[in-house]
């Protein structure tokens, strides 16, 4: 027997419609702002709706930080899948890490916050963003060692070091400095992001 989804009735289309809206408005607000400076009359501003109507969605600025980085974690483990299986382990690596600096420089996502923000302590405490992270390091850490066993990565340096390193690079904040400064184009400092990390600084 066929079962019949229900179809969703306009008001309820349109409501997924502006929860979307939302948490993309909360991602480029903390690419902007920190999170402590973020208000959530910035984020109903950025929408376009009355701060009450806001509160339907989110209980707090907390839960809809959350939230936002949740579907963002969520959306580069999607990415990590859609790569091709049998590419070599430094290959996708370096393919997630360039597509990290695009979004960043789109602001589609923000930096992770560093180790003294509020908001790394929330997203820590919080069971579904941990959850994502974690499966998210788990992924790029088997990569790593992966690739160390190949002999494109330096066998001697411990995984997770090299898997921060990447971490950082990815949410790099020379980024944004080159942006501002107008003088090279995003697909240039992407590029030389990504050769600076896995190809060095020597001449060759």
């Amino acid at each position: 027997m066929t079962t019949v989804t229900p179809r969703r009735s306009f008001r309820e289309q349109m409501l997924d419609v502006r929860h979307e809206a939302i948490l993309q408005a909360t991602r480029q607000l903390l690419c902007q702002k920190n999170f402590a400076a973020m208000t959530m009359d910035d984020v109903a501003g950025a929408v376009g709706i009355a701060k009450a109507s806001l509160y339907k969605h989110f209980s707090s600025k907390d839960a809809l930080c959350c939230a936002a980085v949740v579907q963002m974690l969520a959306q580069v483990r999607s990415y990590l899948e859609a790569l091709a299986p049998d590419a070599p382990p430094l290959e996708k690596l370096r393919a997630v890490v360039g597509w990290s600096l695009q979004r960043l420089l789109a602001q589609e996502i923000p930096p992770w916050p560093g180790s003294h923000s509020p908001l790394r302590a929330l997203l820590q405490a919080h069971q579904d963003c941990w959850s994502e992270w974690l499966l998210v390091s788990q992924w790029l850490e088997q990569w790593v060692l992966e690739a160390q066993q190949q002999g494109a990565i330096d066998a001697s340096l411990p995984p997770r070091v090299v898997l921060y390193t990447l971490y950082a690079r990815a949410c790099d904040p020379a980024v944004d400095f080159l942006h501002s400064t107008g003088d090279y184009s995003d697909a240039d400092i992407v590029a030389w992001v990504l050769q600076t990390c896995f190809d060095g600084l020597a001449a060759r």
